[in-house]
């Protein structure tokens, strides 16, 4: 009951329409950032996210950059032969301040907990360090004089173990609690996507949003995107309930995705070369001149196709 009651709350006076206001104000907010771990880095939803924003919003200028990280955790934890010993997970407390440094936000959504738990059963020490680490995340990005709105995790398939699902289950429910203790902002995905899941399983028992039990597919990465834009008031979304649908908001909407998908991809990776990190086997992105020249080429055409009927 109290997801609901947030959900409610969290969208009063922000019941906008397309082509109207957008929850970000757009003289002061140009650059929102998403931090995060693979799933993150995968980066469909953010995608999508951007792709809606360049339809609804095409003169505001917004500028989503995603430095999610795989494998990242804001607990600093790590198992003893994580990637088969390789290299422990990367923690964000070694490159948060870089981060915030050099992109300047002026929003952050932060998405973890996935990796947080370990993989394991539920441990009230492993737990401390989730909130903790979710604790100071959010009084460093304040202290930076950015926003933040924190993402609850996606779902984790019970069929891949229901002792970690439950533990996401309870981290999921600690963040959306700070809502109400610390006046946190909280976008619930997880709760959802287990709605979705087990709903869909009652019409097909195979029906799966990830074959490794993390890392949602394309359709579960629109589910994603689908509530973080109604949290923010995008309610011209409430009957869109594919991606299909979602691209018919615009006669060019899968070129426009497409465009916006080859210039998130180059952004991404280039950004994190930049800034810096300890996760082996990651992709050398562009110089940051060079990301730049190619991202105006790629706008000037999404612009083009906007103009079009």
């Amino acid at each position: 009951m109290h997801k609901l009651i947030f959900l409610l709350a969290f969208s009063i006076g922000m019941q906008f329409h397309m082509h109207a206001q957008s929850y970000f104000n757009s003289d002061t907010v140009k650059r929102i950032v998403f931090l995060g771990n693979s799933i993150t880095y995968q980066g469909h939803y953010i995608e999508l996210i951007d792709a809606y924003f360049s339809i609804a919003y095409p003169h505001d200028n917004f500028e989503f950059i995603n430095v999610g990280l795989p494998s990242e955790t804001v607990s600093g934890l790590s198992e003893l032969n994580h990637a088969n010993g390789n290299f422990p997970r990367p923690d964000l407390h070694e490159r948060l301040k870089r981060v915030l440094k050099l992109l300047k936000p002026d929003v952050v959504f932060a998405c973890y907990g996935m990796n947080d738990g370990i993989y394991l059963p539920f441990d009230e020490k492993r737990f401390k360090k989730f909130k903790k680490g979710m604790n100071w995340l959010h009084k460093e990005v304040e202290k930076s004089g950015a926003e933040i709105l924190h993402i609850t995790p996606a779902v984790y398939d019970e069929r891949k173990g229901k002792a970690y699902a439950n533990v996401l289950d309870m981290y999921s429910d600690w963040l959306l609690s700070k809502q109400f203790t610390h006046g946190w902002q909280v976008i619930d995905i997880h709760w959802p996507m287990k709605k979705q899941l087990e709903t869909s399983r009652e019409l097909d028992a195979t029906f799966v949003f990830a074959k490794d039990g993390i890392h949602p597919n394309e359709e579960g990465h629109f589910l994603m995107a689908r509530q973080i834009l109604l949290s923010l008031g995008e309610t011209a979304l409430e009957k869109r309930k594919d991606i299909n649908s979602f691209l018919s908001l615009h006669h060019h909407g899968m070129e426009i995705l497409k465009l916006v998908q080859k210039r998130q991809r180059m952004t991404k990776d280039s950004w994190l070369t930049y800034i810096g990190h300890k996760r082996p086997n990651m992709t050398e992105g562009l110089t940051l001149e060079e990301l730049q020249t190619k991202s105006k080429a790629i706008k000037q055409q999404i612009q083009l196709l906007l103009k079009k009927e």
